[in-house]
């Protein structure tokens, strides 16, 4: 997987607290460990950091991003 995104930093997210009462696709149930998440985000503490990117948005102001994931198997 390769992952491109405008935003400055990436969140990961485990599946350490999944506990097989999530229901996912065939009625699967989702178990310690089998899942992962990564959110394309500005860094959690930047409000407080004046060399990070701003994550203040002004009135009138537009926030835009994207992010691009890409799969491929060989």
């Amino acid at each position: 997987m390769e992952m491109w995104t405008t935003e400055p930093g990436v969140q990961f997210y485990s599946g350490n607290f999944l506990d097989g009462t999530i229901k996912g696709k065939h009625s699967a149930l989702y178990e310690k460990h089998e899942a992962l998440c990564l959110e394309a985000q500005h860094f959690p503490d930047s409000v407080n950091h004046a060399n990070f990117p701003t994550t203040i948005l002004q009135p009138g102001s537009v926030y835009k991003q994207q992010t691009i994931y890409k799969f491929s198997a060989r």
